[in-house]
């Protein structure tokens, strides 16, 4: 044989060598981190302004695509994906069944509700080519309702509970906190179809369950708080919060244990105040002192009290001019602007969510100087209530009164010291109730420690929270607005009660990524993990790489999911890092003691409990941590 006919055979050997092993990689369902589509990242990104969006990043289970948009590496589906699993168990387990709508939808749907207009800029519209108005779902109530219409025509065809997980969209103004306020986001929404209000609150009693199920399984800590209904509409909501420093949504707990978000807490009612001994309402010359601080300073220095008190900024009435952004209604064939003043105690702040939630669906923010320009007879640090509301009304000189909103905090025949609607000027001894009126009582203030709760209990604390999930008992609003009937027992045609139960399922992994990490990296709960045992191979020496690959498959026939480091130039301490970084519960080391000594250093991911065992019982060792870990 040549030497030529040699080599080639050797070749050929090696060649079916290689294939095989191929092959055999081929059958084993581990993710191999050679292969895996994955690049872990040392540094954090320039731009992550939570834990849980440089994590997730720098681990490798998302990237950023635009602001507030994200794509799913593998790592981060197989994380969503356990997750959604959890949702649909529970969900499903209640007599849902799931569905799945499209995410760019027609016009009209949401013009019938009015929502096309009450969303604003936070939904995004287009036009197709036809010049055909659409726009990206922010919820789908429209959709399912109109289905139920489509397919049900008899009381015997309810109750139905139909969900769905979808993308969803709306146009954040400012996208921030990773995935917990994205432009695209995804969640499961259900709803419930029933013929009256009693099968509503069943419905809306399984599916508040359900959830309380869906995050004790997903490992989330939730608060569940009386909530605003919002853009949504019905009546009874709540909502599902995770309590987080960095969330948006501030509730409060009262010490009988129910809780609030503050959008949703109301001022337990002020008792009126006895007004009989108060002096008349008299002029305060108060030049200089358009601000709050200014105004206590002038009326300590030159007006001081007769009790011998100091003045303080809880003696001031604060009138705040507001821009309130109304949708187009019956009265407006297109989206209007009015101008209203509230008035709060000067030692507050006006909270313009809170307020914002009074008002919906309208939008507020404060008013420009174009707002006072065209209110000549607000004089800016001076406006008091002689020209707003009732009390303007019954002045010719003011064509079109502004609307006077009164802070619940104020009570009725409270003193005040506020505006004279004249530059340089207060008033004193000004009533509530005897000198001026409001037009509406509304919750506009910031709140604070010590408050008290609207159940009596006593005072309240404070924490801030993200939003996993809400329940919504709608009643008849999407039933009436889009014709949704059953005929009863009776034949009689009726409108179908409805409730609507919201997870953000991208904003819940944002929460447990949040919530369930070290200086490290991640540190997945069992439940969601992209892989039950991280298994390292380090070193150079095939004999470690060999028995790494007989652990993959025994644990593998063991029903056990691997993530596999069998990357063959990567140091060992690069390896132990990505580790971290990546977050499996539990870890398995095999390198230079499996070859010396024929062990495996097992361990969780936070490094305890690590223990050498024989390489024959790396296996079972492990799958008993795993059960400890899902049994716990």
């Amino acid at each position: 044989m040549s030497p030529r006919r040699g080599r080639h055979r050797a070749d050929v050997v090696r060649r079916m060598s290689s294939r095989e092993h191929n092959l055999e990689r081929m059958s084993s369902t581990a993710l191999r981190m050679s292969t895996l589509f994955l690049r872990t990242l040392r540094e954090d990104p320039a731009d992550a302004d939570v834990d849980s969006a440089r994590l997730l990043q720098r681990a490798g289970y998302i990237r950023k695509a635009a602001p507030g948009i994200w794509t799913w590496l593998p790592l981060g589906l197989r994380v969503l994906n356990r997750i959604e699993s959890v949702i649909r168990e529970e969900i499903n387990g209640i007599g849902a069944q799931e569905v799945h709508f499209p995410a760019l939808l027609p016009r009209a749907p949401y013009e019938a509700t009015h929502r096309w207009e009450e969303y604003g800029e936070n939904l995004f519209r287009l036009k197709d080519r036809h010049h055909a108005d659409y726009l990206l779902a922010p919820t789908h109530e429209e959709m399912f309702t109109l289905l139920v219409k489509d397919m049900y025509s008899s009381y015997k065809d309810l109750p139905v509970t139909l969900y769905q997980i979808q993308t969803k969209y709306r146009d954040e103004f400012r996208p921030r906190a990773g995935l917990i306020r994205g432009r695209e986001f995804i969640m499961k929404d259900a709803y419930s179809f029933d013929i009256d209000e009693e099968g509503l609150r069943r419905a809306y009693v399984d599916e508040r369950g359900a959830y309380e199920r869906i995050f004790r399984r997903l490992g989330v800590d939730y608060v569940i708080v009386h909530a605003m209904s919002g853009p949504m509409g019905g009546s009874a909501s709540e909502e599902f919060l995770a309590p987080l420093a960095i969330g948006e949504d501030t509730f409060a707990q009262s010490p009988s244990g129910k809780a609030w978000n503050v959008e949703a807490l109301t001022t337990p009612p002020t008792a009126d105040v006895d007004f009989s001994d108060t002096a008349p309402m008299r002029p305060l010359p108060t030049p200089g002192s358009a601000t709050i601080d200014s105004l206590v300073e002038k009326a300590n220095s030159s007006h001081p009290r007769e009790d011998g008190r100091l003045w303080q900024a809880s003696d001031i009435l604060k009138n705040v001019v507001i821009a309130v952004k109304h949708p187009e209604d019956a009265d407006h064939d297109h989206p209007w602007r009015e101008i209203v003043v509230v008035g709060v105690p000067g030692d507050r702040q006006v909270d313009l969510k809170r307020l914002e939630a009074q008002l919906a669906p309208s939008e507020i923010e404060e008013a420009t100087e174009k707002d006072l320009a065209d209110h000549p007879e607000l004089v800016k640090g001076y406006i008091g209530p002689g020209v707003l509301g009732p009390q303007a009304r019954a002045k010719e000189s003011i064509d079109a009164p502004v609307r006077y909103l009164m802070d619940a905090h104020v009570a009725r025949g409270s003193e005040w010291v506020t505006g004279g609607d004249d530059e340089g000027l207060h008033v004193i001894h000004a009533v509530y109730g005897r000198d001026f009126e409001a037009d509406d009582v509304v919750e506009a203030v910031e709140l604070r420690q010590g408050d008290m709760s609207p159940d009596g209990s006593g005072p309240l604390r404070f924490q801030r929270g993200v939003e996993i999930g809400q329940v919504f008992q709608l009643g008849l609003k999407y039933s009436d607005a889009l014709g949704l009937k059953v005929l009863d027992s009776n034949g009689k045609a009726v409108p179908v009660w409805m409730g609507c139960y919201g997870i953000g399922v991208s904003r819940v992994l944002a929460c447990i990524a949040e919530s369930h990490h070290d200086d490290r990296g991640l540190a997945w709960p069992a439940a969601i993990a992209p892989a039950q045992v991280h298994v390292i191979a380090t070193g150079k020496d095939d004999v470690a790489f060999d028995a790494a690959e007989t652990l993959v498959g025994r644990l593998e026939s063991l029903g056990i999911n691997v993530l596999f480091d069998d990357r063959r130039k990567v140091s060992p301490g690069v390896k132990f890092k990505d580790a971290e970084l990546i977050g499996v519960p539990l870890v398995a080391v095999v390198g230079r003691d499996t070859v010396n000594n024929g062990t495996i250093e097992v361990r969780d991911r936070t490094g305890r409990d690590s223990v050498a065992v024989r390489a024959d019982d790396a296996a079972d060792e492990l799958v008993r941590r795993w059960n400890e870990l899902t049994e716990g």
